[in-house]
């Protein structure tokens, strides 16, 4: 990689990753986990930087973020045990929002992973159905019918929250 090619990628990081991280934070729950899986899409990503530095490289990277995480679910699949954080018992924090941020979340990891990734693409990240279809490699029905059953399973989970917004 040239130069100006490494200067320009080092921009592109800069400016992008807190909020690549936080989509990553999003997709796996875990910060160290998000870390890992941030940096394992850059460095897919940094072979073809000469060829997607043109068109949508965050898209891109984004795309690839997804497409690992829901590879790294399917290895898991078999193994369906709920993360350690969310058996233990919660510490109240004293600032507004935080049980209501808890709860979400705790809601969010009791969906099929697939659920989770649609309901953080369409309402996280604001993205189109079609969009998410490109991205998950489904078709725009199957996004439809997967956030309405995650909707449908966050107000079973969560009654007391208004999830008329979704």
């Amino acid at each position: 990689m040239e130069e100006d090619e490494r200067a320009r990628l080092a921009e592109f990081v800069a400016d992008r990753a807190p909020a690549l991280m936080r989509v990553a934070y999003l997709l796996t729950g875990d910060r160290s986990s998000a870390e890992d899986l941030f940096q394992s899409a850059l460095a897919n990503t940094i072979p073809k930087w000469r060829s997607i530095r043109h068109s949508d490289p965050e898209g891109y990277l984004r795309a690839v973020m997804y497409r690992e995480q829901v590879s790294w679910w399917r290895r898991l699949r078999r193994r369906r045990s709920a993360p350690t954080w969310l058996t233990e018992s919660a510490v109240v924090d004293p600032r507004a929002g935080t049980d209501l941020r808890l709860a979400l979340r705790a809601a969010l990891w009791q969906l099929p992973p697939a659920q989770r990734a649609v309901v953080v693409l369409r309402y996280y990240e604001d993205l189109p159905e079609a969009k998410v279809a490109e991205l998950l490699g489904c078709s725009i029905g199957t996004v439809r019918s997967r956030t309405h059953r995650s909707v449908t399973r966050l107000r079973q989970l969560l009654p007391s929250m208004d999830l008329l917004e979704l």
